[in-house]
């Protein structure tokens, strides 16, 4: 079974299982988001992946879009650079009023960010418990009843880790794009692989589709673009290894709040360039990604 795209460009999502022999949390076909572009931000843990999503926020808001970003990690320190501060996760919301979610209002869980930008939390179960799936359908699904996401044209998801489970698999449900963060290192490329197989997967029966790799934290790019020549990836953007973005999280600041300092420039318009191209779309790309095996032989370093 196909998807069968919609001429308003929505999809008619096939009710059957998520994948052969798939374990993933189901969630109701009825909830979409079908009023702003919708883009889903992956990669190995710890390659800035939280970084790489508040500061495209900020570009998309610099280019006069209503943005709206969503963390989908228990930690909830996906748009602390935007608000200042750890911001209450909704699953911590739902919790303090029983989980009936009929008592909330957007102010319980929504909040202001950096240039207007909208936060929210989607948090995730304690440890060891429970499936991130049911927090972020809970999560769109108060957007939703909320009329939220009406009011915006753009959504990023900032996602946990290289996790490919069904429970931080379900923004790639409701995303247009799926974007990897990558360093030029074996550890991150091996990771953007399995990443690239997990998008591959979804998007059989759903609306997602890989938009591209962004390189972050280096210097070089040619490990990086060796692979994608192989599987079929292309990069969008490159952040190289600079000290200023790191003393930004230090300074619990966007790029875009920071003072003048080598590399800042440069590095906002590698945003404001990817925010543009994003909003003006890139084209879905056809992956075929390696076996483990095969790609532990192909990134064999000098």
């Amino acid at each position: 079974m196909t998807i069968q795209e919609l001429p308003t460009g929505t999809f008619d999502l096939p009710k059957h299982p998520d994948g052969e022999g798939s374990v993933q949390v189901q969630l109701d076909p009825e909830i979409r988001i079908d009023t702003a572009k919708v883009f889903a931000v992956y990669g190995k843990g710890g390659i800035g992946k939280s970084t790489t999503s508040s500061n495209l926020s900020v570009a998309f808001s610099k280019l006069g879009k209503r943005v709206l970003q969503i963390g989908c990690d228990p930690k909830h320190d996906s748009t602390f650079t935007l608000t200042k501060s750890l911001v209450p996760t909704v699953i911590d919301i739902l919790e303090s009023v029983d989980f009936h979610a009929e008592e909330l209002r957007p102010g319980d869980y929504v909040y202001e960010g950096y240039n207007g930008v909208m936060c929210v939390e989607a948090g995730g179960p304690p440890a060891g418990t429970g499936c991130g799936g049911y927090v972020v359908g809970q999560t769109v699904k108060l957007l939703k009843q909320h009329h939220l996401l009406e009011d915006t044209d753009v959504v990023i998801f900032d996602v946990l880790g290289d996790v490919v489970c069904g429970g931080f698999a379900a923004p790639l449900q409701h995303a247009e794009r799926a974007l990897i963060v990558t360093a030029n290192d074996f550890d991150s490329i091996f990771a953007m692989n399995r990443i690239a197989a997990a998008i591959l997967a979804k998007s059989k029966h759903y609306g997602v589709r890989l938009g591209g790799v962004i390189a972050n934290r280096s210097v070089a790019t040619d490990e990086i673009d060796r692979f994608n020549e192989a599987v079929g990836l292309k990069r969008l953007a490159h952040l190289p290894d600079l000290d200023i973005i790191r003393r930004s999280r230090l300074k619990k600041s966007t790029l875009f709040e920071m003072a003048p300092g080598p590399g800042l420039e440069e590095a906002q318009q590698q945003y404001l360039q990817l925010a543009a191209r994003l909003w003006e779309g890139v084209e879905p790309l056809s992956v075929q990604p390696m076996r483990d095996r095969d790609i532990f032989d192909f990134l064999g370093f000098d």
